[in-house]
């Protein structure tokens, strides 16, 4: 078994060579062949040049350089597209993620699972109403969204089979949704307690209104996953409900006209009828819209909705 660590790394010139010395000490006791990728995201500091000293002394570390920061996420993405693994194991540079706890992850690994999440279940201790609790109510939004439980999505350190990220695409914030999105795809999910260690240098980057755009991109992803195949069924549906509610409007419109001889011009009930019915049209527009790009997405690439686990006596030459 290949080991690949992923290492997204911005401003952290001071935390690299203890982050390095570490890594190595710890893996080089572990039976498995081994590359590092560190990803340095636009770092404005010495950040790449630290890299640079390790890699030259180490073939199996290897550098990619962004030209500007692009954030987390595209860090991942592009350690992942080019790691050679059979596990992946992203992980902060910071030194808050223990490189020691890669066995506990690779134990689980080894059990059977396809994917391992860490959970900092000490972090926050003694800000519990300003960081722990926030924390707890996100963890929880997020676990009962996506369906998938577990306490500490946000933090970098897990262990992937390789074949449970292949093809995956990550934008925005998504990377700490990728447990959810695997189990969704087929794949088993655990977690194990791990060493959440203070930061020793610089500041972290993580804000408030960080949360936010989480939140917005767990939205998305969860309705990539239910409806990419079906967009017709969201957007319909919505539409329906528009156009529903906009007869009613309009029948409480004429029934008031008839009975209680209620001028159209003194109810807002004809102008919300008007504005629901379109409201409801626009949307079943969309999703036949939808649906042609969700067929363009699909043939152009020659994709399909479905994941093949296993081929059983069927020649080379057939067709999917």
């Amino acid at each position: 078994m290949k080991i690949s660590i992923i290492l997204p790394i911005f401003n952290e010139a001071q935390s690299v060579p203890e982050l390095f010395s570490e890594l190595t000490e710890v893996l080089s006791t572990l039976p498995h062949e081994y590359e590092i990728i560190a990803v340095n995201d636009g770092s404005k500091d010495a950040s790449l040049s630290e890299l640079q000293k390790f890699a030259k002394k180490d073939k199996r570390i290897k550098i990619i350089d962004f030209l500007i920061n692009a954030g987390q996420t595209s860090a991942l993405r592009a350690g992942i597209d080019h790691a050679t693994g059979d596990v992946f194991i992203p992980m902060d540079s910071d030194l808050e993620n223990d490189p020691h706890d890669i066995v506990l992850l690779l134990e689980k690994i080894d059990e059977g699972f396809d994917v391992v999440s860490g959970w900092r279940k000490d972090r926050w201790e003694g800000s519990f109403f300003t960081r722990k609790l926030p924390s707890r109510i996100a963890n929880f939004l997020i676990s009962y969204i996506t369906g998938v439980h577990l306490h500490d999505y946000g933090c970098t350190l897990k262990a992937y089979r390789s074949e449970v990220l292949r093809d995956v695409k990550l934008y925005g914030e998504m990377h700490r949704f990728i447990p959810a999105y695997a189990s969704w795809r087929g794949a088993t999910v655990t977690e194990v307690v791990v060493n959440h260690r203070p930061r020793k240098f610089g500041k972290s980057n993580y804000g408030i209104g960080r949360s936010f755009k989480v939140l917005l991109d767990l939205l998305l992803i969860r309705f990539l996953f239910q409806f990419m195949n079906r967009p017709i069924h969201f957007f319909g549906s919505i539409g329906f409900i528009s156009l529903a509610l906009g007869g009613l409007a309009g029948f409480g419109a004429i029934f008031l006209r008839l009975v209680y001889d209620m001028s159209m011009i003194s109810t807002p009930l004809p102008t919300l009828s008007a504005l629901l019915i379109i409201v409801g049209v626009q949307f079943i527009g969309m999703g036949i819209l939808a649906e042609i790009l969700m067929r363009i997405y699909y043939e152009s690439q020659a994709k399909t909705p479905h994941i093949i686990r296993e081929k059983i006596n069927f020649s080379e030459v057939t067709k999917e």
